[in-house]
């Protein structure tokens, strides 16, 4: 089987020294930003969801937003608005993606 591309881009809540990022809920807050970013773009009530490209989560107790790559081709600055925050802020950042969880 070859290799596929990552589809999602996780940018943790946890800088380049080891620190946990604060305010504590700066990933619903940089999610809640990017809610007008989604397919199909921008429609009335749209703010009050979370885009489904720029998710906040939180992962083996860290919180984190998962951006999914498609935002990088929808739209570019939006895209680039995103990483300058990771990187302006030296959250670490991986690629990878979600798997659905294990059925009960």
């Amino acid at each position: 089987m070859a290799p596929t591309e990552a589809k999602q881009v996780f940018i943790q809540g946890v800088t380049a020294s080891g620190r946990t990022f604060r305010p504590s809920d700066w990933a619903e807050r940089l999610a809640g930003v990017m809610s007008p970013f989604r397919p199909g773009g921008a429609s009335p009530g749209s703010h009050l969801s979370y885009s489904p490209w720029c998710v906040p989560n939180t992962i083996n107790g860290v919180k984190c937003v998962v951006v999914h790559t498609d935002l990088r081709e929808a739209d570019p600055m939006a895209w680039d608005f995103v990483m300058h925050f990771a990187r302006d802020n030296e959250l670490q950042v991986a690629e990878g993606c979600l798997l659905p969880d294990a059925p009960a």
